[in-house]
């Protein structure tokens, strides 16, 4: 236990002296032309978050825990109730969808999940940008749809927009920190231990077009408690268009921060 002590203490004091400024990295981003003013009159449809937590195993697979994932649903919808108040705009609860109906909204928060991916795969990341998908270009393209089936979603006919919002958060196990913290003293092998990734999205419920995108791999708060939910959300939030949801929760590293 002494030397696996001296051995996790090595690695945070690497992890720490690794942890020097970087180039910053996209994340969030507004279709061109669009814009939702504050008090405007258009609904949001909000529809139930997609929530899944675990626990991440030595070999870095995902293993779901239900007492954890329920926790984390309830927290974060009770996060989520507290601020709709601050979006700007009427919002209204997506109703509770049974059979075909929950199966197309379950298929479109999977797709959504997958989209706001390929934005931090192929957008956010400076070094990885699509052709087509370039910001930096004269036309400041941000182009990426679900498609028109959105528009056939329960309670879709009686909103302009839907937020989606998607969360996945896979801790650590102790073997997985061991391996973490042995491979931090080896040749260039890096390990990473723990998953948090949180995606929310504001979608065009006539043409399924992604107006808004708050997507980061690596959010902060622990879903499972109260405190760290409301954190959670208030990051998948932020900046939301029309809202009053500025930027919050980044006290610690804050040097980190985008500008």
């Amino acid at each position: 236990m002494k030397l696996l002590a001296q051995w996790v203490a090595l690695a945070i004091a690497s992890l720490a002296f690794a942890l020097t400024p970087v180039h910053a990295q996209e994340r969030s981003a507004v279709k061109q032309g669009f814009e939702l003013v504050a008090q405007s009159g258009k609904r949001i449809l909000v529809f139930r978050p997609s929530v899944s937590v675990g626990s991440q195993s030595t070999g870095g697979m995902f293993e779901p825990n239900a007492e954890w994932t329920e926790q984390a649903k309830s927290n974060i919808q009770v996060a989520l109730e507290d601020l709709q108040s601050r979006l700007g705009n009427e919002v209204i609860v997506a109703p509770e969808a049974y059979g075909k109906d929950a199966q197309a909204v379950e298929e479109h928060m999977a797709l959504f999940a997958a989209v706001s991916q390929a934005v931090i795969e192929y957008q956010f990341f400076v070094g990885n940008r699509l052709p087509t998908k370039k910001r930096d270009n004269k036309d400041n393209v941000f182009d990426w749809s679900l498609g028109d089936g959105v528009s056939r979603l329960p309670g879709a006919k009686s909103a302009d927009y839907a937020l989606f919002i998607y969360n996945k958060d896979a801790y650590g196990s102790t073997g997985r920190k061991i391996l973490q913290a042995v491979a931090l003293l080896g040749p260039g092998i890096a390990v990473k231990s723990g998953e948090h990734v949180g995606y929310a999205g504001l979608v065009d419920l006539r043409t399924g077009d992604l107006l808004w995108l708050n997507a980061d791999a690596a959010m902060g708060g622990d879903v499972r408690e109260i405190d760290g939910s409301q954190k959670r959300v208030r990051q998948l939030l932020e900046e939301f268009p029309g809202s009053d949801i500025g930027k919050e929760g980044w006290d610690t590293f804050a040097w980190l921060r985008p500008p």
